[in-house]
């Protein structure tokens, strides 16, 4: 019996599958990569690490150029620090006082300024973080900015040399900025240490700035002092004693030098300094051979109050 015959494409049917040859290992097929998360924040540590970089520099610097400071200041009186009992612990509970004075009063400061930027691209629709993204990528345009503001910061070292005017402080500002700065500034850009070590050096020179503005005020306060007798916020803020005694004698008991109010700058080694301001002298007078009496901590002066109504009534 014949088998029957049928067209060729249902002959096709029955035949093997065709199986196409490979000529190495069968490869997976790529399998979906998940969408990224996405980048948390930096978190406590993170976020104590970023303040601490901006506040360690500043802090470290001022607190050098306030101990310069103070020496100017005593230096007024014609005693040294530690004539006056202001050793390295005193001063530096001082001076860390004196700090944390002006973090207290920067960070509300800082604070406005950040949220009148936020309110500033609110308002602009993103305009100024867009501005500041495209900064970021001008190296050469970061490195003038640093510069220039680096080159401002030795305004107060002018200040306390020579006395100069702001045109002049600007121009030399300016200048220094450019020639010394912003050559250096670009190359360091290059590298995440380079932008790290410009950062240390921009946030180092601004609090050496502000430590000479400071030595300033203090020098203006010290010599009002010593012409008026009268001690400015200025001194107070870095700890300078407001405190005024009568002199007697310990032996017979009498008053010394005419009985007239005496500016008590301190005790060291057994060894009293007074501040005479009727005749803007400095003394010095063992501990043990005077007595003070009628003893004030920033006495109340009427206005006008002048070195010359000291004497005791």
């Amino acid at each position: 019996m014949s088998q029957p015959t049928y067209p060729r494409h249902y002959r096709d049917l029955d035949a093997d599958p065709v199986v196409p040859e490979t000529t190495g290992p069968i490869q997976p097929a790529p399998r979906a990569e998940p969408d990224p998360e996405p980048e948390e924040g930096p978190g406590m540590l993170g976020l104590l690490e970023r303040v601490s970089s901006v506040l360690l520099p500043i802090g470290v610097a001022l607190y050098a150029v306030l101990y310069v400071g103070i020496e100017q200041v005593y230096g007024i009186f014609n005693i040294s620090p530690t004539q006056a009992g202001i050793d390295q612990a005193v001063l530096f509970g001082r001076l860390l006082l004196t700090v944390i004075l002006l973090v207290v009063v920067a960070v509300p400061v800082a604070g406005a300024v950040v949220g009148l930027v936020w309110l500033l691209n609110l308002i602009s629709r993103g305009l100024l973080h867009r501005g500041y993204t495209a900064m970021r990528r001008r190296p050469w345009l970061v490195g003038l900015i640093a510069g220039l503001w680096c080159g401002a910061t030795y305004y107060g070292l002018a200040q306390v040399l020579v006395d100069v005017e702001v045109t002049v402080m600007v121009v030399a500002a300016v200048g220094l900025g450019v020639l010394a700065f912003l050559v250096p500034f670009r190359l360091m850009r290059r590298k995440p240490v380079g932008r790290a070590g410009m950062k240390l050096v921009v946030l180092g020179l601004t609090g050496i700035g502000l430590g000479f503005i400071l030595i300033g005020s203090l020098i203006e306060g010290a010599i009002e002092t010593q012409e008026t007798g009268q001690v400015p916020e200025t001194l107070v803020f870095v700890g300078f004693q407001d405190q005024w005694a009568v002199l007697q004698d310990k032996e017979k008991g009498e008053p010394l030098y005419e009985g007239r109010w005496m500016m008590l700058l301190g005790e060291s080694s057994g060894v009293f300094a007074f501040y005479d301001c009727d005749k803007q002298e400095t003394l010095l007078r063992p501990s043990e051979s005077v007595v003070l009496t009628q003893v004030q901590l920033a006495p109340e002066r009427e206005e006008g109050f002048t070195c010359g109504s000291l004497a005791a009534q």
